[in-house]
This record gives structure tokens, C-alpha cells and sequence, in this order.
């Protein structure tokens, strides 16, 4: 029989997760295979050609790009500093001199006799990157950065905008579907988990508070907008300059929070968490995420799904209406394609929901959540 293969979220208590940490460019790796990191750790680090300044001195000067070397106080890879003199003319009466002086810190890069331009090349500006999470470094990828391996937690959710971040998991809420009190002083420094709505004023409450990150069941559209200051259409997420990092494990509106992913990520409280809130939701599905590493390391490898495809006990949550947001098990997977409301004949498989209702989906309008 041939598996239906369903797109899925990874909610598990314990986990090997491999994070690659590359550099933009080429440059230095500073850590070496089955090193220890942690997560502030620099493993990798190059450097960025620094910004370009152009100036066209022959209308400055009032002279030809052929006589312009005639003209220079300084050649092509001096440094000079903001204000110092680039070039200047040589009247007979002094009051009409002209001088260029540079406006940034730099190097000269060229002087071109054709067009009349001088480059100037700030200096270049350093990038390092960290490792992100506690682990082990097991692969190097020569000049370019690693791979490492880190063992615990591990939680996708559905989307999130904000960077890189970490901070000790501060449970707000003590089951997924209370209402949120407001957030104060106790949130500092911290990942706030929250009931099953994040707001524009929870938001704000945390941001206040110093709070590194807030995680919550859903978010309103309008809220999102209103955080961001724009629409977010459909470009990759993650480099928003809010303040913290937002993440939602279910979807938009007020949804709880699945029982399991509250149920894991209560078990960590008080642990130091990395999260990302970086999304894609095109090609290349990239999730937000929440790590929690072990402090044993890594230890055991990975148990990987056998068939790839959706099995009887699955847990799933139903992505469409009219069962939008519930999570369930699935309890059939009848082999017949079956007519659903527009007349297409598809797949279908069947779920509980708790408390033993039974339904009938079709396997398109679901998400595993892999455990």
C-alpha cells in the first residue's frame, strides 16, 4: 500500500537536532569537531567588505579626470581620516583654494584619470557567528562554519517573526487555554509562554518588561500588522527589529496551545531555551523553533520515522475548516478515495478527537505532529 506523506510539525521531549552555523562569506572556523560549544560560543567568524564613498572630485575641483592626479594630496591605499584633505587646487591667491576632504574613515581604493572619481573603502566590519545552542560540534565545513548537534526539546511552531534569541522558559500561564495576566518584572530576561493569544498589548507589556521572547497559541493579523508597521506578505521572517522574538505554535486568532507542546514546554521551565522566530512558508519550509538542550549532551542518535507516511495513533492537527485547530489522533486510514463538498474523489484518513468524537478528513486538510 502506498503512504500519503503529510507535512508535520516536530513537538518531542527528546530530540538530536543539527543546526548548521554558516558564515556569509568565507572565512575562519574557531571551533573543531566533537568540541563542546555553548550557545553564546563563537564558532565562526569573517569579515565584510567594508561600505563604499564616491566622490567626484573633477566637478569639485573644477578640473579635468586627466590633470586630477595633479591634484591629490593622497594616493590610492592610504588611509585617511573623516575631514582630513583628499585633494586640493592651487590658486595664486589662496582665498579661492578649494579642498576636498574625506567625509568617512577610509582607504583610498582607486583614482580614475577617466571618469574623475575617487573610492574611498571603509574598513571592513566583523561578523561572528554563534553557535546558538549547547551541543556538540560534529561536522566543520572548512572556512564557511559547523554543524552542531544538540540533544532535548525540541518544538516547531507555526510562525514567528524576531531573531535568534535565548533565555530561561518562564511558564505565565498554567494550562494552554488560561487567560494571560499581564507580564511585569518577572518576565525579564526570560521566554514568556503564554495562554492561547498573543496580543499588541502583551507584546508591548513584555517588550517593556525585557523580555527576550513571548510564545502563545495564536496572534490576530491585525496585531501582527500593528507590530510590525506593514504587511508581511510572503517573504522569509526572522530579521524584524521588534525587541524580542514572537512565536505561535498554532496559528491566527485565539487557539490553545496543543496540550503536548504545552505539556513539553512546561516540563522545561526554568531551563534555558534558544528559539528563532525565523519562517518560510514557500519553498524551503522553514519553522520557528524552540530548543531546550539537556545538559548530559549528546548522547544517543536520533530515532527517525520508519515509513514516512501517516500512521494509525499519529498525532495531527486538522489545518482547514470545519475542524480548523483541533488536534487529534488518527484512528483510520481507509485505502478508497472518498468525494469530499467540491466533487474531487481524495484520500482520506480518519481522527479522534478527545473525548472520542470521530471524524472524517481529507488527509490534505492535516499536519502531523511528530513526536
Amino acid at each position: 500500500m502506498a503512504h500519503a506523506y503529510t507535512p508535520g510539525l516536530r513537538v518531542t521531549q527528546h530530540a538530536i537536532v543539527h543546526k548548521e552555523r554558516r558564515l556569509p562569506l568565507k572565512g575562519e572556523v574557531v571551533v573543531a569537531v566533537g568540541e563542546h560549544v555553548r550557545r553564546a560560543q563563537v564558532v565562526a567568524r569573517t569579515e565584510l567588505p567594508g561600505e563604499v564613498a564616491t566622490l567626484n572630485l573633477v566637478n569639485r575641483l573644477g578640473t579635468t579626470p586627466q590633470e586630477l592626479s595633479g591634484y591629490m594630496l593622497k594616493k590610492e591605499g592610504d588611509p585617511v581620516v573623516a575631514g582630513e584633505a583628499l585633494a586640493a587646487t592651487r590658486p595664486l591667491i589662496k582665498w579661492f583654494k578649494t579642498i576636498v576632504e574625506s567625509p568617512v574613515d577610509a582607504t583610498i581604493e582607486s583614482i580614475s584619470t577617466v571618469t574623475g572619481q575617487v573610492i574611498l573603502r571603509q574598513a571592513p566590519r566583523p561578523v561572528e557567528v554563534l553557535a546558538y545552542v549547547d551541543g556538540v560540534v560534529d561536522e566543520v565545513y572548512a572556512g564557511e562554519g559547523v554543524r552542531i548537534a544538540a540533544q532535548g526539546a525540541y518544538i516547531q511552531g507555526i510562525f514567528g517573526v524576531g531573531g535568534e534569541c535565548w533565555g530561561e522558559l518562564h511558564m505565565a500561564v498554567d494550562a494552554p487555554d488560561a487567560d494571560t495576566p499581564s507580564l511585569g518584572a518577572e518576565v525579564e530576561g526570560k521566554i514568556a509562554v503564554v495562554g492561547s493569544l498573543i496580543t499588541r498589548e502583551m507584546v508591548e507589556q513584555a517588550r517593556r518588561a525585557g523580555a527576550v521572547g513571548l510564545i502563545g497559541g495564536g496572534m490576530r493579523d491585525q496585531d501582527l500588522r500593528d507590530l510590525l508597521g506593514y504587511d508581511l506578505g510572503v517573504a522569509i521572517t526572522g530579521t524584524e527589529d521588534i525587541g524580542l522574538t514572537v512565536i505561535v505554535t498554532e496559528g491566527f486568532g485565539a487557539i490553545a496551545m496543543a496540550r503536548k507542546t504545552f505539556d513539553v514546554m512546561q516540563s522545561c521551565c526554568g531551563m534555558t531555551a534558544s528559539i528563532s522566530g525565523a519562517t518560510q512558508i514557500r519553498a524551503g519550509v522553514l519553522r520557528p523553533e524552540i530548543i531546550v538542550p539537556e545538559a548530559a549532551g549528546v548522547e544517543e542518535q536520533e530515532k527517525e520515522r520508519e515509513s514516512g507516511g501517516v500512521q494509525v495513533g499519529d498525532v495531527l492537527r486538522v489545518i482547514r475548516m470545519p475542524y480548523f485547530g483541533r488536534i487529534g489522533r488518527v484512528s483510520g486510514l481507509p485505502a478508497e478515495l472518498q468525494a469530499v463538498e467540491s466533487g474531487a474523489m481524495v484520500r482520506v484518513l480518519e481522527v479522534e478527537f478527545e473525548g472520542g468524537e470521530k471524524v472524517v478528513v481529507p488527509r490534505a486538510n492535516v499536519e502531523l505532529i511528530e513526536e
